[in-house]
């Protein structure tokens, strides 16, 4: 008959079994971790192999004429009405006197933007004394020339499977061994607003659009968040009601993001009759969007406090305003405004409830104000992606890893801060 397992002998057997469980554990977590991390490096290996060709733009030299006949035919200069575009085609020809025909010209008039009238435009209106000289300029190229010195056009298709024809890109060969053709640093991409072209489209009205929202939503989702947090963790009495508000707090914060964009179509553009398309009614919008959001942080970030900073407070004879104002609040602070921070990204990341309010709509200029026609960042994604044109791809890529590193930076902030202003207890 067998001697049964002692305790030590059972433990040491068991002692085993449970080692090879955790390493099994440890390596299926080390592996989870890995393949997580190995996604999203593809992901942004992509992204920016895609969007880093984006931040430079094709441009041509050409020897353009300020014809005073053109520019001034009265005898002043007359912006409205001068026919720039007609200078650069001038200096086009001027470049290829071999090209006679209609057809032709048109075709070499295609290597060049339209853009680069307005950059005419622009040079005569910063300095007048320069109509009746000729100056050397870089212009910026098409589209299309700009896809192929990027090489995004392959040369070697068929003339029918590209949108460039065989005299176009001899003619672009021929810029290129005369020093004529040049990479630069893309600024029209942060300096303009939208665009049907894509070499002249640029993210500045996004942005800015984007930046009016959140300034509006900052102002309005902080304090009232804090209020609300404060009220409801410190003086609302527990009752039913606060339970229920509570609740519906804890709801709020897991809605889906478009249902806010249709509750700000009702009330604020149908009902209230603010502007369409306007960040202060995206502001609105975001702000109730974030509201539970920071009004959840900021009651965990109070709750955090130990009560021993209240009792002594109350003990030295502080009220209880006094004591929430003058400790509670400073020491929670750093977690409130993390929360705000965390809350104010993904606002800036939101598109379902903009889309809902207008906010989808084609527009060129820079607003101004909080009441003029604007897009946001992740609207202009949208626009663009959604766009035929392939020199918009690239945009698009590039629209997302700015995107990418304003979410990046107001991060690295939430967790400065707090660091910075956590104090130890």
């Amino acid at each position: 008959m067998s001697n049964p397992l002692t305790t030590r002998e059972k433990v040491a057997r068991g002692l085993g079994r449970r080692r090879r469980k955790e390493a099994v554990f440890k390596t299926i977590g080390l592996l989870a971790t890995a393949v997580g991390v190995l996604f999203l490096g593809v992901f942004f290996a992509t992204l920016v192999a895609k969007g880093s060709s984006a931040f430079q733009q094709t441009f041509v030299q050409l020897d353009i004429e300020l014809s005073r006949d053109v520019i001034a035919p009265d005898g002043e200069i007359d912006l409205a009405f001068a026919d720039f575009d007609g200078l650069v085609r001038t200096a086009l020809r001027n470049e290829f006197p071999e090209v006679s025909g209609r057809s032709e010209r048109r075709e070499l008039y295609r290597l060049v933007s339209i853009g680069a009238g307005y950059q005419l435009r622009d040079l005569v209106a910063a300095d007048p004394a320069l109509v009746g000289t000729t100056q050397s300029l870089w212009v910026p190229a098409s589209s299309n020339v700009d896809m192929l010195i990027k090489g995004n056009i392959d040369a070697s298709l068929d003339a029918s499977l590209r949108p460039l024809s065989d005299q176009q890109i001899d003619w672009i060969r021929k810029l290129q061994q005369d020093g004529r053709v040049d990479k630069q640093f893309n600024r029209a991409l942060f300096t303009n607003g939208d665009s049907r072209e894509p070499e002249l489209a640029g993210i500045k009205g996004a942005m800015m659009g984007s930046f009016y929202m959140l300034l509006v939503t900052l102002v309005l989702s902080f304090p009232i968040g804090v209020a609300a947090a404060i009220y409801l963790e410190e003086f609302a009495p527990r009752n039913r009601w606060s339970d229920l508000i509570e609740v519906n707090i804890n709801n709020l914060a897991a809605v889906p993001s478009i249902v806010f964009g249709l509750l700000g179509l009702a009330v604020f553009i149908d009902w209230m009759a603010l502007p369409r398309s306007a960040p202060l009614v995206g502001g609105l919008v975001l702000t109730l969007l974030t509201l539970p959001v920071i009004i959840i942080a900021s009651r965990a970030a109070i709750k955090a406090v130990p009560p021993s900073i209240r009792e002594a407070a109350l003990g030295l004879g502080a009220s209880s305003t006094q004591v929430v104002f003058h400790h509670v609040l400073p020491l929670a602070m750093p977690g409130m405004l993390t929360g705000a921070i965390i809350g104010m990204s993904r606002a800036l990341g939101e598109s379902a409830p903009l889309l809902m309010i207008g906010m989808v709509a084609f527009i060129v200029d820079v607003p101004g104000s909080l009441t003029d026609p604007a897009t946001a960042l992740p609207v202009q994604i949208y626009l663009w992606a959604d766009s035929p044109e392939r020199a918009f791809a690239e945009r698009t890529s590039a629209a997302i890893i700015v995107l990418l590193a304003f979410l990046l930076v107001m991060n690295l902030a939430a967790v400065i801060l707090r660091k910075r202003m956590e104090r130890k207890w």
